[in-house]
């Protein structure tokens, strides 16, 4: 086993790595530090076992893949304001329209309500997932301020969880409207093609990593296997200009339906004025060195051009903070010490959200991290590749499922969670447990559950009406 553990992340400040490369040892010293939760493990064992039947935890008969037998529900907080859900509006009408009045609900949830509360408050408990008071599908509306990513990570276990969570109820109303102008329209606007994105760099093992072992297995036979012509832009071809292109592609020429990208994330101190822009902002080929970054090196929501087209677009953004930013460090915390504060304020990822409400027709859906994101992802502690949930979330979305529920880390965080909790176990019982064991179980247990999809869960790509 390699004795380092890598970390997706360059500094916006200073072109470095957010985190130096981990020792093992350490890894294992601050996963001890924190102790897994006996009665959350014991749930994720049980929920484990049900994600693996053809059910997952529904009704028996009820396929997850159906949104109205499943059921789609919208949950605003308490406080929300008249504006927003009166952007989101359309959308629940919409919904009620396409699967059925019943099928659908609109939820609320209240300041400070943990996850099983909430649950029991809407009639529910974990363990079992009835569509008629809490549906499969749930889209949360609102930043993680009001409906807080914990809410979200433990819902998604056993349910298909999105998220919007823009600035301006204009921006919801954008999306909305360009949803329903999607799944109603006579055809698809884009080409039944997958780009592939991967940034390469010969000064580092991270980018390495993430294009050998990642974006390229996945782009290599994958998409034809469903019908998908592939491009792939790789190392010296993987620019922001590259990036650019996708996005707003020459005049007579059909965007792809999806994007896989690799690269670093942005990161950006608490409290900097470029943090809530620029944090996860995609680090392309163009970055020359370590210790050297400026914005021609970089891609962010400042960069995605009004006149882009990326109308029906689902994308997978694999980068630090691809997807948002938690207010407190969920992984470097020394024990007997309280979290670090990464942020003011937890927040949804600007770049993902400038796609997803672009004024000329926004994706439908984007997959990404909260937090940063680790080498763990792909490869295991012996060096083995683990792409199969990266293979099962691409293969469900350009089947055409639901984008949440095609999204395949939920099953990976459960057993590596209730692992972690065995290991733990152990320890208190005064058994051996290796360095690397626990710190392999603990990383990736907990950068499985962090990865998150913006948007409607229960959109999908219309490939019947691509040519």
């Amino acid at each position: 086993m390699s004795t380092s553990l890598f970390v997706n992340g360059v500094s916006g400040l200073t072109g470095e790595l957010l985190v130096p490369s981990l020792d093992v040892r350490r890894a294992a010293e601050l996963a001890r530090g924190r102790p897994a939760d006996a009665d959350l493990g014991r749930w994720l064992k049980e929920v484990w076992k049900k994600l693996t039947s053809k059910w997952l935890g529904l009704p028996l008969g009820v396929d997850p893949r159906e949104p109205g037998k499943a059921g789609w529900g919208v949950v605003f907080h308490e406080a929300e304001s008249a504006a927003v859900r009166a952007a989101v509006e359309p959308l629940i009408e919409h919904r009620r329209q396409r699967l059925g009045a019943a099928a659908v609900r609109v939820l609320d949830y209240r300041s400070g309500e943990e996850w099983r509360h909430w649950l029991a408050r809407h009639g529910a408990e974990p363990g079992s997932v009835l569509p008629q008071r809490v549906p499969y599908y749930l889209l949360l509306v609102g930043a993680p301020t009001g409906i807080p990513y914990d809410l979200e990570r433990l819902l998604a276990v056993e349910y298909a969880v999105g998220r919007l969570g823009f600035d301006a109820a204009a921006e919801y109303a954008q999306y909305a409207e360009s949803l329903i102008r999607y799944e109603t329209a006579a055809g698809a606007p884009t080409a039944r093609r997958a780009d592939f994105f991967a940034v390469r760099h010969a000064f580092d093992p991270v980018t390495q990593l993430t294009a050998d072992r990642l974006a390229r297995p996945l782009a290599t036979g994958l998409p034809g296997r469903y019908g998908f012509s592939t491009r792939e832009l790789r190392a010296e071809s993987a620019t922001k200009a590259s990036l650019g292109e996708i996005f707003r592609p020459p005049q007579g020429t059909l965007p792809p339906a999806f994007l896989f990208t690799a690269a670093h994330g942005l990161g950006w101190p608490k409290g900097h004025p470029q943090q809530r822009g620029e944090q996860g902002a995609l680090v392309c080929q163009d970055w020359p060195s370590a210790g050297a970054i400026d914005r021609r090196h970089y891609f962010s929501a400042a960069d995605l051009p009004s006149d882009a087209r990326v109308h029906g677009l689902i994308a997978f953004l694999f980068a630090c903070y691809g997807a948002g930013t938690p207010q407190r460090d969920e992984y470097l915390v020394e024990p007997g010490k309280p979290p670090r504060e990464i942020a003011e304020r937890p927040f949804v990822a600007a770049l993902p959200n400038a796609l997803l409400a672009h004024p000329q027709g926004g994706a439908l859906a984007v997959i990404g991290h909260v937090e940063r994101a680790w080498t763990y992802s792909i490869v295991d502690d012996a060096d083995r590749e683990q792409l199969l949930p990266f293979e099962n979330t691409l293969g469900g979305i350009l089947l055409g499922w639901p984008v949440g529920h095609a999204l395949s880390f939920r099953e990976r965080y459960a057993a590596l969670a209730a692992g972690l909790l065995k290991l733990h176990e152990n320890a208190r019982w005064g058994l051996a447990v290796a360095d690397n064991e626990l710190a392999a179980a603990w990383v990736e247990s907990n950068d499985a559950r962090n990865y998150a999809v913006l948007g409607d869960p229960a959109v999908r790509l219309r490939i019947e009406a691509m040519d």
